[in-house]
């Protein structure tokens, strides 16, 4: 790879650009943490008219950032402007719950929102795209998308389940006093929702330089079966609780995590989750969802890990988040079809 200079830049959409996810994404993004250090980009911010203001704002401190790799920032209320010719897209923007709405109504909102950004993609931009769904309920607003923009390969197109992995990677290392990097494969199964299921049955920990088996490693049954996987369920709630504000800071790290590894791919004998199409799996999910999966990524293609033996503890949990996002899906495409 030549210098930075000589490269084609790459173009890359933020949806919902003035929010607080963005915010702690976009610096990250323009630094080349997520598609390279030698890779220029061509950033473009879409959001609702009433957030320009705040947009130009974002626009002006990313131009203040100095950074070598950003080439253009595009800010934009234009689905025209902001899907044409892209290669990446970060859907981050959606229809946050208010209190005392019903889950319907979120998905109501939602599918329209998700209809019309993936008829957009499907007209503007390039058919190799890459779509990552941020916004909540994530994993039927990316079903949605996809089935909005059928002239674009259902596998280009996943939702991040990657904040929960990553909780659940991060509790599993505290309680053996190891740092993060020193777990891998834990799996979130299913919905990113609280009734996701965070599985460490094949997860290993490196212990002073040998791996062991989670629960090995970790000698507390109980609490891998009960605490922990109720405090990566409802760890967004509780963030929200202590701050006021819902996680950002920890989002905009898995968002770039995500978009980072189907760029580069996985490491060898590694597995992460992402929310993908569940089409063919070898675990008797139904087709035709977003549910989330181990699955390893090469070529900027992703490939669900499949045959990992399931106990009837997991069995049970990863059929109840099957039926809670058949029910979601459902929904929404009732929605679609008005």
């Amino acid at each position: 790879m030549g210098p930075s200079w000589l490269a084609e830049p790459i173009r890359v959409l933020v949806t919902g650009a003035a929010g607080q996810i963005a915010y702690s994404l976009l610096y990250s993004i323009a630094k080349g943490d997520v598609f390279g250090k030698d890779q220029p980009i061509i950033l473009i911010l879409l959001d609702i008219p009433p957030m320009l203001p705040v947009l130009d704002g974002v626009v002006m401190e990313l131009q203040d950032c100095a950074l070598p790799l950003l080439r253009e920032v595009i800010p934009t209320d234009k689905v025209e402007v902001g899907f044409k010719d892209l290669d990446a897209a970060i859907l981050v923007g959606s229809m946050p719950r208010k209190e005392g709405m019903e889950r319907k109504d979120l998905l109501k909102a939602n599918v329209a929102i998700f209809k019309t950004q993936g008829a957009a993609l499907d007209k503007y931009a390039k058919k190799t795209v890459k779509v990552l769904v941020v916004g909540n309920p994530a994993n039927t607003n990316c079903l949605i998308a996809s089935k909005s923009a059928p002239s674009i390969p259902k596998e280009n197109f996943s939702c991040l389940t990657r904040l929960d992995h990553n909780r659940a990677c991060s509790q599993v290392a505290m309680r053996c006093s190891v740092s993060a990097d020193n777990v891998k494969n834990v799996i979130i199964w299913g919905n990113h929702s609280s009734t996701q299921y965070p599985d460490v049955h094949h997860a290993k920990v490196n212990l002073h330089g040998s791996e062991v088996a989670a629960y090995e490693a970790v000698k507390d049954d109980n609490w891998l079966r009960g605490d922990f996987i109720s405090t990566v369920q409802q760890r967004g709630a509780a963030v929200i609780k202590a701050r006021k504000l819902s996680s950002a800071m920890s989002a905009a790290k898995a968002i770039c995590d995500h978009m980072r590894d189907i760029w580069f791919g996985t490491k060898e004998g590694e597995f992460l989750s992402m929310g993908v199409y569940a089409a063919g799996n070898s675990y008797g999910i139904p087709d035709d969802l977003i549910y989330s999966f181990p699955v390893q990524i090469k070529n900027k293609t992703w490939k669900i890990v499949d045959g990992l033996p399931i106990n009837d503890f997991s069995r049970a949990k990863m059929d109840a988040t099957a039926s809670e996002l058949v029910e979601e899906r459902d929904t929404a495409l009732d929605f679609l079809s008005q």
